[in-house]
């Protein structure tokens, strides 16, 4: 495999881990209604605010996030919403795999 190649794999792998939490994909979902303050994204996620710094630090680093200072607070935005249909096309796969689980109740076939 080439080093570029190699290279785009690692970047993607690293895409997909910063998604790798329920609390970062809770972050991504909520994120998708536009800018949240740190505070708000706390509240949502239910957890304190050093561990959603944390989650945070993860999905920007990821460049799937960004932040920006609005007088003494920071807002999180999505740097790209093409990070939805990546949820989306988890709920699909989910989906599937549901009504194959229900179509092999209904066979008797495992």
């Amino acid at each position: 495999m080439h080093r570029r190649e190699q290279a785009r794999y690692e970047a993607r792998a690293t895409i997909v881990k910063a998604l790798a939490s329920p609390a970062r994909m809770r972050i991504v979902d909520g994120l998708i209604e536009g800018p949240q303050c740190v505070c708000a994204i706390r509240d949502m996620v239910g957890s304190d605010l050093s561990t959603v710094s944390k989650h945070l630090t993860v999905l920007k680093h990821a460049g799937i996030v960004r932040d920006e200072r609005r007088g003494v607070r920071i807002f999180y935005r999505l740097r790209c919403r093409c990070v939805v249909k990546f949820a989306a096309c988890a709920d699909q796969v989910l989906r599937a795999i549901a009504g194959g689980t229900q179509k092999k109740r209904r066979t008797g076939k495992a």
